[in-house]
């Protein structure tokens, strides 16, 4: 009889011999997943299948993209406030944008408040959403004394009502007042009642945030009428030295004009800073006037009388 042949062994049980692909897991094969390491080397681009990233742009070109799903793990960060912090556009209209779905992260549509992501996400707007911020106005008045630039107190005028069709200032090549330009309007920063010059009034929250917002370093600059007497060591302390409500002020500009006017620029907009200030140095401040924010400047504007910001014009 002849000798049978001896088997030899096989391919361990889950995997394919080498024609199939050596390795490879048979259907219905359980998987192991090892999890990559969290750390990553710094400058190194992310990998679009970190886990981490849950808010991912799909790879594939026929197939849709689809909503976001789920949120980040909790070290994650509110989209809004991503957006509002980048200078997007302000939480409130972050929220707005993100409920019509006009917010894309990372290529992905978000819709739901409250989502997170990775602090270094990709945020994108949708057309829809810049169209909305393009339309936006923003405004400078040329506010007089009497006049409240926040919330009316009693007996007081809010300085937005003096944005009306007879007092805009208008030259040949600017738009016409609408009662849609009132819509959503609210001052950038304060001019106390007894203060002239350069107010902001607008309905972009990205204009706010850029003169009002905690890290704004927009710079202001005031001409201000004063009595009294005020020596070299008086003026030093207007430049850097003194404090409000317990809080130093931050370094101030600060030099002569004339007799009797100084020249302030200032980085902050505390409650009747100039004024309080010039008292603890023994002056008396008789007028005070906002000439400039940024780089844009009141100019010829009348007292009493509205332009709108134009194209050409950043803070």
């Amino acid at each position: 009889m002849a000798d049978r042949p001896r088997k030899t062994p096989g391919p361990p049980s889950g995997t394919r011999s080498a024609e199939a692909g050596i390795g490879r897991p048979l259907p219905g094969a359980r998987m192991t997943w090892h999890k990559p390491p969290a750390a990553r080397v710094a400058g190194a681009p992310a990998h679009k299948t970190e886990p981490e990233r849950l808010l991912r742009t799909s790879t594939s070109r026929s197939a849709p993209v689809p909503e976001a799903a789920g949120k980040v793990p909790p070290d994650g960060v509110r989209i809004a406030k991503l957006m509002a912090e980048r200078g997007l556009c302000s939480r409130r209209d972050a929220d707005e944008y993100i409920v019509r779905g006009w917010v894309f992260v990372e290529g992905r549509r978000v819709s739901e408040l409250g989502t997170r992501a990775h602090p270094d996400a990709v945020i994108t707007l949708d057309r829809q959403a810049q169209a909305n911020q393009q339309s936006r106005l923003t405004i400078l008045l040329n506010k007089p004394v009497g006049y409240v630039s926040g919330q009316p107190e009693p007996g007081c005028k809010p300085a937005v009502t003096l944005i009306r069709p007879e007092t805009q200032y208008r030259t040949p090549d600017t738009p016409a007042f609408h009662p849609a330009c009132l819509k959503g309007l609210a001052p950038a920063g304060r001019l106390d009642i007894d203060s002239t010059g350069l107010l902001i009034l607008t309905q972009d929250g990205r204009v706010a945030r850029q003169l009002i917002g905690e890290n704004s370093m927009i710079d202001k600059e005031y001409l201000v009428r004063v009595a009294g007497h005020l020596d070299a060591g008086g003026l030093a302390l207007l430049q850097h030295g003194l404090s409000l409500d317990d809080r130093k002020l931050k370094p101030a500009r600060v030099e002569w004009l004339n007799d009797d006017q100084l020249r302030f620029v200032l980085h902050e907009g505390r409650k009747r800073q100039i004024r309080r200030m010039c008292e603890l140095v023994g002056l008396r401040v008789t007028g005070l006037k906002r000439v400039r924010i940024g780089a844009v400047r009141l100019g010829d504007l009348p007292p009493g009388q509205w332009r709108f910001l134009r194209p050409d014009e950043r803070f």
